[in-house]
Formats: structure tokens, sequence, C-alpha cells
């Protein structure tokens, strides 16, 4: 089949002032798109840009384009984070499996889709690839859509195929994907992941995110068996344990012995992986991060990460104090979800001190630091010091088994600032 290319500056011209225009996620950013919409900006006021984590540039935020573009961040990455952190950017607090229904449900109409997809087969389908999670929901409800067609998008199965007649403008492009190399793990990391998979049980569906404890996690389950993968996304240590056979979804009760993600970040080596990989299947955030969805499945384990968390168990993890550093993204989804799980274990895990030395397991979450998860949700918790089970403690309980995963030289400080604040004697005596 033969279709029409545009230049990427003609496509842009759908864009008008006023207009709300969504980019795709993460690898699947379409840079080039996004300059040639900001070569525009001499002629565009007030554009509202919605998006999760972009890779790349983020040009629109720069203090010259403010009164072209506003960007309004559903999960906060490293090249927004200033700009919304100084007021220049915004940022929605949001489950990630919440983010579709404000596009299906028109509480955030959009008017125009910048996205990256493959080319289309003889059928005319091209493949969202790499980032089927919200931009599914928003080709299907944006007035405009402009693709940016790429041979090193992968195809992925699952429900991210798209017809191009329900494409308003291609461009083609030959652009390498953005890759995320592999984190030289410290031997903290290494600990913490070798803490986390002492508790994986053979058989358990894993959620990960990507980074160094997902990774130093991955590597510690080299002699696991029949391991399932039911996560938001997943990276390159995914492939080792496939092709090693410690992942092969043998017990998973939806998608038996297929992987499932809403999106994927890694190398080449992993985007090689998924292409055309029927063991692979990519849905909408909606499905892979509802609570009822993955509950399913039998011993989800979700390994999640956090920037502190208090002798109570309040989890923060999208703020450092006020400043915002990232997003809810899909933390509780999954916390909910392996909780509610038949075996299921919900691990928050981190670091006990920060690169400044600073303890990350405080009495107290800093002013104005945001709870991502409640001290209701949180169970499993591990450091580089060892793992603590707070389900069904009470506060005191609680203090004393966070002290013990805190870093030696702050747990005795820990202790007795939490006893100060929850032993009540204090309380009452005011």
């Amino acid at each position: 089949m033969h279709y029409r290319m545009i230049s990427a500056e003609e496509a842009v011209m759908a864009i008008k002032s006023g207009d709300r225009v969504f980019l795709q996620t993460a690898a699947a950013t379409p840079a080039r798109l996004v300059d040639a919409m900001v070569g525009r900006a001499h002629a565009l006021r007030n554009v509202e840009i919605v998006s999760l984590h972009t890779e790349g540039a983020a040009p629109y935020v720069r203090p010259e384009y403010q009164e072209s573009f506003r960007h309004n961040a559903f999960f906060v990455g490293k090249n927004v984070r200033s700009a919304v952190q100084c007021g220049d950017a915004d940022a929605i607090p949001i489950f990630l499996s919440d983010v579709p229904s404000l596009f299906y449900n028109g509480i955030m109409p959009l008017d125009v889709a910048l996205i990256h997809v493959s080319p289309p087969d003889r059928h005319g389908y091209c493949s969202l690839g790499v980032s089927v999670d919200v931009t599914r929901a928003a080709v299907h409800t944006a007035r405009h859509v402009i693709a940016q067609v790429n041979p090193n998008m992968p195809r992925t199965h699952g429900e991210g195929l798209l017809h191009v007649s329900k494409i308003n403008s291609l461009v083609e492009t030959d652009d390498p994907l953005p890759e995320v190399p592999r984190h030289e793990l410290s031997e903290a990391e290494r600990q913490i992941g070798s803490h986390i998979a002492s508790i994986v049980e053979d058989g358990a569906t894993l959620q990960m995110g990507i980074g160094a404890i997902p990774d130093a996690t991955l590597v510690a389950l080299s002699g696991h068996k029949d391991l399932g993968i039911h996560s938001e996304m997943f990276s390159d240590g995914v492939v080792d344990l496939v092709e090693s056979g410690v992942i092969t979804g043998r017990y998973k009760k939806t998608h038996n012995e297929i992987i499932v993600a809403s999106f994927l970040m890694g190398t080449r080596k992993l985007y090689d992986f998924v292409n055309d990989n029927p063991g692979v299947e990519m849905f909408g955030s909606d499905y892979i991060n509802d609570t009822r969805e993955i509950r399913k499945n039998p011993k989800v384990t979700a390994i999640n990460s956090a920037i502190e968390i208090d002798m109570t168990g309040q989890v923060c993890a999208d703020s450092i104090g006020v400043k915002h550093f990232s997003g809810v993204g899909g933390q509780m989804d999954f916390i909910r979800g392996a909780a509610l799980s038949p075996g299921g274990k919900p691990i928050i895990a981190l670091p006990s001190i920060t690169a400044k030395g600073e303890s990350r397991i405080v009495p107290q979450l800093r002013p104005g630091a945001g709870v991502v998860t409640t001290r209701a949700h949180v169970q499993y918790v591990v450091t580089e010091y060892g793992i603590v089970n707070l389900y069904g403690k009470n506060l005191r309980q609680r203090i004393e088994a966070m002290a013990s995963i805190a870093h030696p030289d702050f747990r005795e400080e820990i202790s007795r600032k939490g006893h100060d604040l929850y032993g009540r004697k204090s309380v009452c005596a005011d």
C-alpha cells in the first residue's frame, strides 16, 4: 500500500492556538514532531501540552516559549522537572490507571495527538509499539492525529494497532529510539535485590519498573522458576530471564504464558525482543493497572520505590518536600493489586540513605511531601539492611521494625524520635 507522507512542518500546521496537544510516552516520544511544533512557537499562543514522562529534550518548557506553550504533566520526568518546580509547568496528581478516563470521558478533551508508530503493514495497520499506556486513549479521542512513522519502532502485539485511516497526517522518519543503558549496580542495590528475591516465590507474577533496584532484583532471580510478568513497564532484565527460562508465565491466570505491559524502555535488545513477538502483548494502562485485573494473577509481587518513608509506613514517592519530582504513576495500582492477589506481596524498596548521606527512613515526612501510598496499604519494606513486614503492626511496632532496616548511623535517633511522636504521652500532656 502507498501512503502519502508529508513533512513534519506541514503536519503540525494543524495545531492552533488554544489547543490541547498530547505527546506519546518515553521511548516513543515523537521528537521530530515536537521540534516542528516548537518551530511554530511564534504563531501559537496558549497551547497546552499533556503527557506522561517523555524522553529527550522538552523545548516547549523553555522560558522563551511561555506565551506559546504550557506543559501539564501526568508524570514529571527529568526534562521538565525544573520547569514544574519553578512554576513554569504543572503536574497533575493521578493514578496511571485513571489517565485514559480523562480523555474518554471528555474531562480533558484532546485537539491533537502527536504519536510515533511503526510503518503500516499490508493491511494498513501501524503499531503504537513501545507505548500503548495512555496513548491508545489519546488516539481514539483526539480530534486530529499526527504520526511520526519509523521503521525502528517495533510492531508489538496486543491492543496497540492503529489503522492508517485513523491517522490524519503521516511523517516519515528513520531515527533510532531513545535507549536507557543498564545501571552499574552498587553493593547496596545488589543487597536490596537479593533481599527482594528471597521473598519472591516460584510461580509469582511480577511488576517492576526501570532502574537500579528492579535491575538488581531481576539479576538475583536467576535461580527462580516459572515467573510471570504483568507490569506497567519492563526493561532489558526481563529479556535475560525469558531467555534463561526463568520467566514462563506458566501459572498466570490471565494472559497465560504471555508477558503483558503498557510501555517499554530499555536498549535496542529489548526493542528487538518485543518486535513481532507473540509472547509479549501491550495494553492501555486502564487495563494493565486495573486492580481488578492485577489481583486475578497468583502471588503478584509488586516492587516499587520511594523517595522517603516515615516510621508508620507513609510513602512519599513523587516529591522532595514541596518540590515535585516524578508522579503517582502506577505505584498504588500495583501495591493494592498485589495485596489483593492470592499470596501477593506489595513491596516498597529503597536505599537506606540518600546520595547526601541523609536517612530515607524518617520520623516524619518533609513538610509538603506527598503521600503516594498510605500506611494502610504498605506491607513489605526493603532496604540493604533487611526486610520488614508492617502488615498488622501497630504504630509502636512499626517504629522498631522500620528502625531495624534504617542505616545504623540513624537507628537510635529514628527510634527515639518515633517514640516521642507516636508514644502518645507527649500528646496527652498537651
